[in-house]
């Protein structure tokens, strides 16, 4: 049975090969979705040793946020790809008692950031300025976010809740064969730095699967934090030889930058498609408002999208995904900082015109549209999932931008650096690392934050939690959240079948669809190239041919909770 998706007339459908078609591709071409069940409570993150720690503060008696905070800490140990310290990100809270929270912990620009920080004396960019060495560096956020979401929702004393990434930084965890593999591949980025060479390059070689990573300075800076809590990090010794190190490369966050820095807590931004309300991150995170316009232009388009893997289904998903990102890239800022008119730009009327207007039977040109180039993207983000079966959930997603951040380490403390700068319109009108084309709403300023494409959401069905969501990829987050929600909720796929699915991406310019390598079949993509939409397969060199790496968690109707790690990682998903 086939259902239209639009005007929030939405009910679980399966998905069929209509007769005499076409064999539907593979339901996971990248493997089966890892999964837990618990009946207590869940973490799915990116590392096994991360989920092993949340896990066990759930044992001790902490909820959700202890054991968010404590995957968080470990990843910032076993995941240094994206796991940190230095960075920034977000969070969205469920407490058991329904209420929500959002905590923005967003790396700002450092105060002496000034507007043409990234020109040179002629006005022309300074290569790479934004993205390798100290000028790259925002004032880092994670701390003192995970601070905050600790004293006003968690449970268990904060050292306990440090404890674990203590622990494995001091004795060591094996290497994976996935960070291994980027440790190969990010050779030329971490070299050029002296700390992160002597530590991943043991011998002029990239550690092996296998290895026994050992980070002394690390557990010694997790030790400051779990005796003093964020000042540990944002003041005294450790706060000293990071400003040192920026200065020394030609940064200018300082001391006072450190600790200065406050995360935000700010108003969930909240709507509704048919029975599910997704609630999310508001600006500067632009993730919320992707979801929002995509799905609020899907309700009145002229055709079908509930087949998934349809080329009419992806060709209306497509569309819209077009017009949003338009929109973002035009008009979207931190609302710190410069007026943005959400409520123009997502009124009913608009989006209806916008929906209206998808054509059914052809693609529409960007060139009429200012947007910007999209060379790829990276595994620079990671997302965590926590949830307990009293209704208490967090997503939870941070970044350090780039992978392995600018490939900086700053020695005695342990950290990989940042290059959060790089998010901001360094240069408007010129294409930053995603290939994101900006405008001014998002142009450097000193104690801004940089706009952001990360989504974590919880999804409410008929008013009760169903979903948390999230995953890395840069501008690729919100559409990957998207078609996990579509799957698992409207679609009525498990959410382990709506993970490993095969996932398609488009960000206005340039004009084409973005698909995971060998994921649809060739009468698919004929039919989409038919429509007038060049089709484009991420090569295996970019995220090995992937898009996204969700980290989830299902509230089952029998009051268990599933846990899935998606398959194109090395993730898992456990619970106490």
């Amino acid at each position: 049975m086939r259902t239209r998706l639009g005007a929030g007339l939405v009910i679980a459908v399966s998905t069929v090969a209509l007769a005499g078609g076409p064999a539907p591709p593979p339901s996971a071409p990248f493997g089966e979705a890892r999964t837990a069940r618990s009946s207590r409570g869940m973490i799915s993150a990116a590392t096994p040793e991360g989920v092993e720690a949340g896990a066990r503060v759930l044992a001790a008696g902490g909820g959700a946020v202890d054991a968010a905070i404590a995957t968080a800490f470990a990843l910032a140990v076993t995941y240094p790809q994206a796991g940190n310290l230095a960075g920034g990100g977000f969070a969205v809270v469920r407490t058991k008692d329904g209420r929500f929270f959002a905590l923005d912990f967003r790396e700002v620009a450092p105060a002496a950031t000034w507007r043409n920080t990234y020109l040179d004396a002629t006005g022309t960019p300074r290569p790479n300025a934004s993205r390798y060495g100290g000028l790259a560096v925002a004032t880092p956020g994670t701390v003192r976010g995970l601070e905050a979401l600790h004293r006003k929702l968690g449970r268990l004393p904060w050292s306990k809740v440090v404890a674990p990434s203590v622990s494995l930084a001091r004795k060591g965890f094996r290497v994976p064969a996935g960070l291994a593999r980027q440790l190969a591949d990010s050779r030329r980025e971490l070299t050029r730095d002296a700390e992160a060479q002597r530590l991943f390059y043991p011998g002029g070689e990239p550690l092996a699967k296998g290895a026994l990573l050992v980070q002394p300075d690390l557990a010694s800076t997790l030790e400051a934090i779990a005796a003093r809590g964020a000042d540990g990090f944002h003041r005294g010794d450790v706060a000293r030889r990071i400003a040192a190190f920026v200065a020394a490369t030609g940064g200018v966050l300082s001391e006072a930058d450190l600790a200065g820095y406050a995360p935000s807590w700010r108003v969930p931004f909240a709507f509704d498609y048919g029975r599910f309300r997704l609630v999310t991150m508001p600006l500067p995170s632009a993730g919320g408002f992707l979801l929002a316009s995509i799905l609020g232009q899907l309700r009145f388009v002229r055709g079908d999208t509930s087949s998934r893997d349809a080329a009419e289904s992806i060709h209306l998903i497509a569309e819209a995904e077009r017009h949003a990102y338009a929109d973002r890239n035009r008009f979207l800022g931190d609302t710190d900082c410069v007026d943005v008119s959400l409520a123009r730009l997502l009124a009913p009327a608009r989006l209806a015109a916008l929906g209206f207007s998808i054509d059914p039977a052809r693609a529409t040109s960007s060139s009429a549209i200012a947007g910007g180039d999209w060379p790829g993207e990276r595994d620079q983000t990671t997302h965590v999932s926590t949830a307990t079966a009293d209704g208490e959930a967090v997503a939870l997603t941070y970044t350090l931008n780039d992978t392995f951040g600018n490939g900086s380490m700053v020695p005695g403390v342990g950290v990989l650096l940042n290059n959060e700068m790089e998010d901001f319109s360094a240069v408007p009108g010129a294409a930053n690392l995603f290939g994101l084309v900006q405008g001014e709403a998002n142009a450097v300023r000193a104690g801004g934050r940089p706009l952001s494409s990360m989504a974590p959401t919880i999804v409410l069905e008929d008013g009760r939690p169903r979903f948390v969501l999230g995953s890395p990829g840069g501008s690729t987050i919100p559409t990957t959240v998207l078609q996990v929600f579509l799957n698992a909720g409207p679609r009525g796929q498990t959410l382990a079948e709506a993970v490993a699915a095969p996932r398609f991406h488009h960000q206005h310019l340039p004009d084409r669809i973005e698909m995971e390598t060998g994921a649809f079949p060739e009468s698919v993509k004929a039919a989409l190239r038919a429509k007038g939409h060049v089709v484009y397969e991420r090569p295996p060199r970019v995220t090995q041919g992937t898009i996204g790496r969700v980290h989830a968690i299902a509230f089952e109707k029998d009051g268990t909770l599933t846990g899935v790690a998606d398959p194109r990682g090395y993730g898992a998903a456990a619970g106490p």
